[in-house]
């Protein structure tokens, strides 16, 4: 049963940041692409498609709203810088030349969502994590993106 309340509550003046530390959000989507494998002597070599699934994940300290980064900008970053490169797409032409492995391809995407992130605001992408199958997925992290 949910009770109405009993008063709407009001903004104090105080600060709406209650958690000091940093904090991770994260975001899915899902895909159709196609691809083939090269060098490889499996099912795989051949055209076929996957209904992927994509996981981004940032993380950073609150802001004055209590937020760290809004789910509709996480949202605006894979609508402009990902989707369009691989939503209903042959991914071996859409991307960059490269064996269009899920390994290679969450690197890839690590990378563009990184780069769009806003820079004056301390965030860090953390990881991405990409399922080709519902039971297989690829992962790259943050603490792995060192030379």
């Amino acid at each position: 049963m949910f009770l109405a309340p009993k008063e709407i509550k009001k903004e104090t003046g105080d600060s709406l940041i209650y958690c000091p530390r940093r904090v991770l959000v994260s975001k899915e989507f899902t895909f159709d692409a196609a691809h083939h494998l090269f060098n490889y002597e499996g099912k795989c070599k051949a055209l076929h498609g996957h209904t992927y699934r994509l996981q981004l994940a940032v993380s950073g300290f609150l802001d004055d709203c209590g937020m760290v980064y809004d789910f509709g900008d996480l949202k605006e970053i894979y609508k402009n810088e990902l989707e369009p490169k691989l939503d209903h797409r042959y991914l071996n032409e859409s991307l960059p030349y490269m064996n269009t492995t899920a390994e290679n391809m969450v690197y890839w995407i690590y990378q563009t969502c990184a780069e769009s992130l806003p820079s004056d605001r301390g965030l860090e992408m953390e990881y991405v994590r990409l399922y080709e199958t519902p039971t297989s997925f690829a992962e790259f992290r943050k603490e792995w993106d060192i030379d």
